[in-house]
């Protein structure tokens, strides 16, 4: 029950928090895009448009055009739980996201956060 609450959040009205998180750290929305965009394959355009239609995260995570072939590297704890070892596909990609945005606050550097 508690999963779902989370997917029916409307990414847009999720996506300031991130934004917000990331520039009170000294990063940029343009940084955060292309993180959000990496791990989802939205271009910045499509991305523009899921937050204009305001769709919730199951479904920006349905319509997202490719999730990375890199995110098994992403690992470590995030809200308590190791991403690797989510096993609900949908709230794992969502703690990707989080994780990911969570690494960018924290002031690591764009090519180890996009896994290069």
């Amino acid at each position: 029950m508690k999963n779902e609450r989370v997917y029916k959040l409307i990414f847009g009205s999720v996506y300031p928090h991130y934004l917000k998180k990331v520039e009170t750290k000294g990063r940029t929305k343009e940084e955060l895009d292309t993180i959000i965009c990496w791990l989802t394959g939205y271009t910045q355009k499509k991305l523009q448009q899921q937050i204009d239609k305001k769709v919730d995260l199951e479904t920006f995570f349905a319509k997202a055009p490719q999730l990375n072939p890199n995110v098994s590297k992403i690992t470590g704890v995030i809200c308590g739980y190791r991403v690797e070892e989510i096993e609900d596909k949908l709230m794992q990609k969502i703690r990707y996201m989080d994780k990911l945005i969570d690494e960018l606050a924290k002031g690591k550097t764009m090519e180890k956060i996009l896994r290069k």
